[in-house]
């Protein structure tokens, strides 16, 4: 059930940034499937991070335009450091979570810009003003989204530990087979 909630986050994410750059550009400065990706990539799920960066990345590059597997391949870098940072350190705090986005945002960024550079593909240098908003846009777009999607899951958790606690203690009582104190 995890898998699902997490990859229909990813969809809504990904049609998010698709209708924001449509819309209006500074709405798109929060990168919202980087946030999904970065969360799965902090379950401890490495594979289905590295899927989830690679779909979100071509998916959003064949809809905003952009250098087709760009995105898609500086996201995989960072949803795999990501993956190997959370098995190695302990990161279950929602601020080391937020920095760690922090940092993710800000190398994917990078990631994307030096892969257009190396392409010799035209891009703006303006990236390092935007830098700065991009980072604090996805912070304040991912804390809620973080806190959203281990409430999902912990409810989950909550219910299951429910039903065991009260399956055990709702057993038919049986009866005692020793009389004590009644004479036949």
């Amino acid at each position: 059930m995890d898998q699902t909630r997490t990859t229909i986050a990813l969809v809504l994410a990904i049609l998010y940034q698709w209708i924001a750059r449509s819309v209006a550009e500074p709405l798109a400065l929060a990168d919202l499937p980087l946030i999904v990706v970065v969360y799965t990539a902090l379950q401890g799920n490495t594979i289905r991070a590295l899927l989830f960066a690679t779909i979100s990345g071509i998916a959003v590059d064949a809809l905003s335009g952009g250098l087709l597997g760009a995105s898609g391949f500086s996201k995989t870098l960072v949803a795999y450091l990501i993956s190997e940072i959370a098995r190695r350190v302990y990161l279950e705090n929602i601020l080391l979570k937020l920095l760690t986005l922090a940092g993710a945002s800000a190398l994917s960024v990078l990631i994307y810009y030096l892969s257009h550079r190396l392409l010799g593909q035209a891009f703006s240098d303006e990236v390092f003003n935007f830098l700065p908003y991009m980072v604090f846009m996805t912070l304040i777009a991912g804390l809620p989204v973080f806190l959203i999607l281990d409430n999902l899951t912990i409810e989950k958790l909550r219910e299951a530990r429910k039903t065991d606690f009260f399956s055990s203690r709702r057993q038919a009582r049986r009866r005692n087979p020793i009389r004590l104190g009644r004479k036949v």
